[in-house]
């Protein structure tokens, strides 16, 4: 049968199951395409890796592997609750459950990379990922050291009835699935993959800090995603990497939690608790006055066929970035004025 009400797995049982370790058993691959990738950027005369930026980068991944070896148990837990508990069927594990864990898996993963980006307390958890101002393998293990928090966002997938065992498996192998998209090496790959997966050309652009790039392609696996919910771009000019507001330094530490210091700071200025949970769940860059009690909300800028919104912001002068951002929405406006014309 396909959906049963079998007996469901004891925690205890799931816990003594030998899960494949397929992050682990990776690792020596990503480890030798990093290299490769350095070694060919060195006789193409590339500049795709800089010291500093590459320890940051790996001295961020083990603290992610520490942090989840750690968690790792009480997420077990959480996964399997709900499992136990919540949903009313058993999927049976099967081929097709995986294939069909692994989409329901990264819907889910669209949408929490997408809050991630909105929220500032979510983009805290994932700000560290895109702190480099380099694209390369490497950059696929900035991964924060609190992100586990967010499988909060994928027990849907555990409430539909999937074997935990199923569940992170398929998690392991989203995950993975990120490595390789971090690479300027692959330009584009046929179109029809282009159209389904998310690719490396995909990915720069969700990397890149030029206005017409930011807040897209939020698609971990499946760029379809992005297609349904408009917020899918192509790769056209090459990306400027980073964010907006660059930390300074390599400081692994600081790397992971100065949007958690920003955000703590900035909740002292609101007089009232609404106002203070309001803040830390404000877009990025989100900021108030304090002696007007009053949000300053970032310049922001998503363009598309559908779609143009700024919103306002008090400022003196303008930064290089929302100078950008003034010229491209100048140029969208003259274009469609020729059109109506």
């Amino acid at each position: 049968m396909l959906f049963e009400s079998a007996e469901k797995h004891s925690l205890q049982e799931i816990l003594n199951m030998e899960m494949p370790a397929v992050i682990q058993w990776a690792v020596p691959v990503m480890l030798s395409l990093v290299l490769l990738e350095f070694i060919i950027g060195q006789f193409d005369k590339k500049k795709l890796y800089m010291r500093k930026d590459f320890f940051a980068s790996a001295a961020i991944g083990v603290g992610n592997l520490i942090s989840t070896a750690i968690s790792q148990t009480i997420m077990f837990t959480v996964v399997w609750a709900v499992y136990y508990y919540i949903a009313p069927v058993t999927i049976e594990p099967a081929w097709w459950s995986y294939v069909l864990c692994i989409i329901c898996l990264d819907f889910c993963r669209y949408w929490a990379h997408r809050v991630a980006h909105e929220q500032r307390f979510w983009w805290a958890t994932h700000v560290t990922h895109h702190s480099s101002e380099q694209y390369n393998f490497a950059v696929s293990f900035r991964l924060s050291w609190v992100q586990q928090i967010k499988v909060i966002f994928f027990l849907p997938v555990a409430a539909m009835g999937f074997d935990p065992i199923v569940f992170f498996i398929c998690h392991q192998v989203a995950v993975l699935y990120q490595f390789w998209l971090h690479t300027e090496l692959i330009k584009k790959t046929p179109k029809v993959i282009e159209y389904i997966f998310t690719t490396p050309s995909h990915h720069r652009v969700h990397h890149g800090r030029n206005p017409k790039y930011l807040d897209r392609n939020y698609g971990s696996t499946f760029i379809i995603w992005d297609r349904i919910f408009g917020t899918f771009t192509p790769e056209e000019e090459r990306p400027d990497y980073g964010i907006t507001n660059q930390p300074k330094g390599f400081n692994p530490v600081y790397l992971v939690f100065h949007e958690f210091i920003d955000i703590v700071n900035d909740m002292k200025k609101p007089k009232s608790w609404k106002n203070k949970i309001k803040l830390a769940f404000a877009p990025p860059g989100t900021d108030f006055d304090a002696e007007n009690q009053k949000f300053i909300y970032p310049t922001h800028l998503h363009i598309d066929d559908k779609l143009q919104v700024v919103t306002d912001r008090a400022i003196t002068e303008p930064t290089p970035f929302e100078h950008d951002m003034k010229n491209v929405i100048e140029k969208e406006r003259s274009e469609k004025e020729k059109i109506l014309v």
